[in-house]
């Protein structure tokens, strides 16, 4: 799956805001895994690099299969352009890993709305906050949005996406707590049908991933979209906590085999080391990421560009 093909013309992280400040919020990844490593002076990648860069990417939570593709790629790289900069050289091999991941999530103009965008994940890695994200996110793409409170069971994750409802002037469609998730979905989708609202986006029981009766709750109200029309388009969002490592691949592969996931969002990048987790996804998984939370404002929802990530972490050190 992994990959590297010549690219021209590429600019250099500096000459863009954007990236520049992404490269901020990526400083505790970017350092962990490439500080001190190269600089714009270092001509060459040798052995003792190799070694300390594969001990790097492990415990950035990359995982042993994943960060020996890219250090037999690099070696490759390295021997087939020797005199070019080593930053270019490893940009050769991690974009094109990310870039088979890279793809934006479109709501396609439909005439049986809603388009349902059900967000699943467990407990913690920031699901509620997500969802008012992207719906503020939808609206200025002048999208309408109904928002369902599916997840009955935590406490406060009702009134949660109930403010996030009123900051935006959504509509929160919601029951008493314990409530039967699916009815509530239900519901909304309805009632989003009935108000000819673009999309409903739907928050869902996020208790341990682990737990049979959770993943029985989301096959049952996976079913209830085709129930409720069996030409429902539909989008199964994954949220995952980029700071919980390897434990957020785990967690991608269970929902993944139990519901099936079409796209991820991968939050917290800005507070942890472990950002390096997004190449074990895109190397094992390959389900496209469609966005990366980078801080607590609505714009740090940010959707995901391959390019603009590996710049941002191979901003080279004077």
């Amino acid at each position: 799956m992994f990959g590297f093909k010549k690219k021209s013309g590429a600019k250099n992280p500096a000459e863009s805001s954007e990236s520049a400040t992404l490269a901020e919020r990526l400083k505790r990844t970017r350092t962990g895994l490439f500080g001190g490593l190269f600089s714009r002076n270092k001509t060459v990648i040798d052995n003792a690099t190799l070694e300390e860069l594969e001990d790097r990417l492990i415990l950035a939570d990359i995982g042993m299969k994943t960060t020996d593709q890219i250090i037999q790629l690099l070696k490759a790289e390295s021997k087939k352009n020797s005199t070019e900069n080593p930053l270019e050289q490893l940009k050769q091999v991690l974009l094109p890993a990310l870039k088979q991941v890279e793809k934006a999530l479109t709501i396609p103009d439909i005439p049986n709305k809603p388009y349902l965008i059900l967000v699943v994940g467990v407990n913690g890695v920031g699901k509620t906050t997500t969802i008012g994200k992207l719906a503020k996110r939808l609206q200025s793409e002048g999208k309408s949005v109904m928002l369902a409170a599916g997840d009955t069971f935590r406490a406060a994750a009702i009134e949660q996406l109930q403010v996030w409802g009123e900051r935006n002037a959504i509509k929160v469609i919601a029951q008493s707590h314990g409530s039967d998730s699916g009815a509530v979905i239900f519901d909304g989708l309805k009632s989003a049908r009935a108000n000819n609202i673009d999309v409903l986006i739907a928050d869902t029981a996020g208790r341990l991933h682990n737990k049979d009766n959770l993943m029985d709750e989301m096959k049952k109200i996976h079913r209830i979209g085709n129930k409720f029309d069996a030409d429902l388009q539909s989008e199964v969002l994954l949220v995952l906590d980029a700071g919980t490592g390897q434990n957020a691949l785990i967690q991608a592969k269970q929902f993944n085999e139990i519901i099936g996931v079409d796209g991820i969002v991968l939050t917290k990048l800005d507070g942890t080391a472990k950002g390096g987790i997004v190449f074990s996804l895109a190397e094992e998984l390959n389900i496209p990421i469609r966005f990366i939370g980078v801080g607590e404002q609505v714009e740090d929802l940010r959707p995901f560009n391959a390019a603009e990530f590996i710049d941002a972490l191979l901003v080279a050190e004077s």
